[in-house]
């Protein structure tokens, strides 16, 4: 990590550092959040290489309503540059679209800085160690001597963001890019084509779902995601989603859905329940009142995707024609 010759990273390096890896860890291990962070590089664009040596990703789905037709397709928050360009049925797709729909803008770094600061930190005066048994704290310190990341530069931060962060740290020997996520290569072709940008979510709400979970929740989640970085759980279900993506490969996806979002865990129960359950129906609604004027292309983490409690099963549910493409 970069940072200073005490080798404790500086504060402006250890928030780029927590909003890569946080944004990196949720959609890896199907929390599927789009994290603002500050600008990085976007992918190429469209005409990078040529269309016809592209194999499709991801999953796309037509979706009618009252003679408007909009687009759904799901996406990685995370990449590699031979994942670009996207393949011609998707580009084709935001090409005809009116606007661009994605649960947050990632350029943006203000929003995600404020969330961490309010949903990630505690109070000034109190570290995590007064908020974790002396066990897990022990289980914590093991592990971030593994990764050489010093305990002071990470104290200030609550269980669930440690979590994500040691996960990321894990996750990132891949190769995966932060900067040559989907959303990145579709809001630079969007820009090109002079599309607007709509949001379904804010960073601040997307923080506030793992805020909302108390201190033995906290602790749960953390040690459950120390246990898979030890296991290899965690490289293993990231690095499987990221391959059933870029092959769009339904029913492995379905599969690491099941996968995910079952089990006694707080992890699991909480994915299940809040990160896919509880936004979901909300993404649903918000997507039928931008439909209701106009049509749009709408990218989402892939796994919002999945089964009858899907964004495409909800909104056939309300009456929408949802067709999926591949």
């Amino acid at each position: 990590m970069p940072g200073c010759d005490t080798g404790i990273p500086s504060k402006d390096a250890m928030f780029r550092k927590l909003a890569f890896l946080t944004a990196f860890s949720f959609s890896l291990s199907a929390h599927s959040m789009d994290m603002s962070i500050p600008p990085a590089p976007v992918a190429a664009p469209a005409d990078a290489i040529q269309l016809n040596e592209v194999p499709r990703r991801g999953a796309l789905y037509r979706v009618h309503h009252e003679g408007k037709t909009s687009y759904l397709f799901g996406t990685i928050h995370v990449g590699k540059q031979d994942f670009f360009p996207l393949e011609p049925q998707v580009t084709e797709a935001l090409a005809k679209s009116s606007s661009l729909v994605l649960e947050l803008d990632v350029r943006a770094s203000g929003p995600y800085f404020r969330a961490l600061e309010r949903h990630g930190q505690y109070p000034a005066g109190q570290t995590i160690a007064q908020h974790l048994s002396p066990g897990a704290m022990s289980k914590l310190q093991q592990s971030l001597d593994k990764v050489k990341l010093p305990l002071s530069s990470v104290e200030h931060y609550r269980p669930w963001v440690v979590a994500n962060i040691l996960v990321g740290q894990e996750i990132e020997k891949s190769g995966f890019n932060r900067g040559l996520g989907v959303e990145s290569y579709l809001l630079s072709n969007a820009t090109q084509q002079k599309k607007p940008l709509q949001e379904l979510e804010t960073a601040d709400y997307q923080l506030s779902l793992f805020g909302g979970m108390d201190d033995a929740q906290q602790e749960a989640y953390l040690l459950e995601n120390i246990a898979d970085i030890e296991s290899g759980a965690a490289l293993r279900k990231s690095a499987g989603l990221v391959e059933a993506w870029s092959a769009a490969d339904a029913n492995r996806i379905a599969t690491l859905t099941r996968e995910l979002t079952t089990g006694d865990t707080v992890s699991a129960r909480f994915m299940d329940a809040t990160l896919l359950g509880k936004r979901n129906p909300e993404m649903a609604a918000n997507i039928e009142a931008i439909m209701r004027k106009g049509d749009a292309f709408i990218g989402i983490g892939l796994l919002h995707l999945v089964g009858d409690k899907g964004v495409p099963a909800l909104l056939r549910q309300h009456g929408y024609q949802v067709e999926k493409v591949y």
